[in-house]
């Protein structure tokens, strides 16, 4: 339980931390970074419990479905995102992946919902329109819908990953995969980042910029990735969904703290509409396991 809630406050921290580095980092290299550093950290762990060995061909497509789909498209299009979005604002929007889930599994695999998960679907979706809305969003500025667009696009990406996962049976363990598919991610973070945002020898490392890259990357990404592969097996699926609930709550307040943004009554209502859709779905996937 005490590793679960670490893992919860780096993943939330990470979001504050991912903004800063974007003022001296271009946002693809900056995910190139990330999964490039944390993947060389994880091979080493899984090389060190002498489990790391080439994936299975069974494997193989749960290892591009997390490689492509979560880590480049949600990671990509978020930290592009991020540029025109308050942290606060993102972090929740990307967290929207449960509501999207219902849609994947509706369309995907012929799963009627259930009237708790067509509540939440509502009810969530009503809190994201709130905080999108131009009310709440100032949308004359440059990137701010394209940002929001973004952000959804990349929650729906992860969706389409937690439906795959959920029904792949694996033959390595999770933990055992993550290198690989942290490779399967930085190469073409770096082939992209190339062409759009051209040599990385712009980049200037300072002692700051240092400090966040090593947060982001071998500790927020690779030692979560540990942290959620060793102990989220141990708790179930309705328990482990609230504490993912942790890490836009903590995003949003660590953003009040280290960048100074405020959130606005409007975003608060958005917000408490969003959280009340995710615990609702956790809540359906719970009782349908049970049943």
């Amino acid at each position: 339980m005490c590793w679960l809630l670490v893992m919860v406050v780096l993943w939330g921290l990470s979001w504050p931390a991912t903004k800063l580095a974007l003022n001296d980092v271009p946002p693809l290299w900056l995910g190139a970074i990330r999964f490039g550093s944390a993947g060389v950290c994880l091979f080493i762990f899984v090389a060190f419990k002498k489990q790391l060995r080439l994936p299975a061909k069974s494997d193989l497509p749960i290892v591009l479905s997390i490689g492509v789909l979560q880590m480049v498209v949600f990671t990509g299009l978020g930290m592009i995102a991020m540029q025109y979005t308050d942290t606060s604002h993102a972090v929740l929007l990307a967290y929207t992946t449960p509501l999207w889930g219902i849609v994947s599994s509706w369309l995907l695999l012929r799963h009627t919902p259930s009237a708790i998960q067509i509540c939440a679907l509502v009810i969530g979706l009503a809190g994201i329109g709130l905080i999108c809305s131009p009310l709440e969003m100032d949308w004359s500025k440059p990137g701010v819908v394209m940002g929001c667009a973004f952000l959804i696009t990349g929650a729906i990406s992860w969706s389409l990953v937690i439906v795959h996962v959920r029904h792949h049976k694996w033959t390595a363990t999770p933990l055992s995969l993550a290198p690989w598919q942290m490779l399967i991610a930085t190469l073409p973070l770096i082939f992209i980042a190339r062409l759009i945002d051209g040599s990385p020898q712009a980049i200037h490392l300072s002692k700051g910029l240092f400090g966040l890259l090593f947060f982001i990357g071998p500790i927020a990404t690779s030692v979560c990735f540990v942290i959620s592969s060793e102990y989220g097996r141990r708790i179930s699926v309705f328990a482990m969904s609230n504490f993912t609930l942790g890490v836009p709550l903590i995003g949003a307040l660590a953003s009040i703290v280290l960048l100074g943004t405020s959130l606005s009554g409007l975003f608060l209502a958005g917000l408490a509409l969003v959280f009340a859709g995710v615990s609702m779905t956790a809540f359906s996937s719970a009782k349908r396991q049970q049943g």
